[in-house]
């Protein structure tokens, strides 16, 4: 009977194992980006979802992110994208913006794990997450600016 419930125990520890998800500094590159709001410039670290895979992925399984981090979300042009916040568990802030850097429309305070499709008002090809509650409290608004330096292709 010993042997029989070790045996289990390591089956489900292999089990969790497998199944865990990567950690989000793991999976994802890094890098800085400011926001120029109405009075002042706020700077954030962020997570960048650049392949569908990781935009697929996005902030799902995050219990915790720190007041001065966000995950930026790159698409290839503009576009009316959408998001939602399936297994995620946290709410967010999320902030629609053009190719430009120019943010046109902010949902805020999102409900953690709903269903309900996010989308932008117009096309936009960047779609900033930061926590709940940073937009309201810095002041960022519509007709702020994303400021970021893109990475030069390979």
């Amino acid at each position: 009977m010993t042997f029989l419930r070790s045996w289990l125990v390591t089956i489900c520890l292999v089990s969790l194992a497998v199944n865990a998800e990567e950690p989000v500094a793991q999976a994802f590159d890094t890098d800085v980006l400011v926001i120029a709001a109405r009075d002042a410039c706020h700077r954030f670290d962020i997570y960048l979802a650049l392949s569908r895979e990781q935009q697929r992925r996005g902030l799902m399984r995050v219990r915790n992110l720190p007041a001065s981090t966000g995950m930026l979300f790159v698409y290839a042009n503009e576009n009316n994208h959408s998001m939602w916040m399936k297994n995620t568990f946290i709410p967010l802030d999320i902030l629609f913006a053009k190719s430009d850097g120019s943010v046109v429309s902010i949902t805020k305070n999102t409900v953690p794990q709903s269903l309900e499709s996010i989308g932008s008002t117009e096309p936009v090809m960047f779609v900033l997450e930061l926590n709940a509650g940073i937009t309201e409290h810095l002041a960022i608004e519509p007709g702020s600016q994303l400021i970021w330096e893109r990475p030069l292709p390979d």
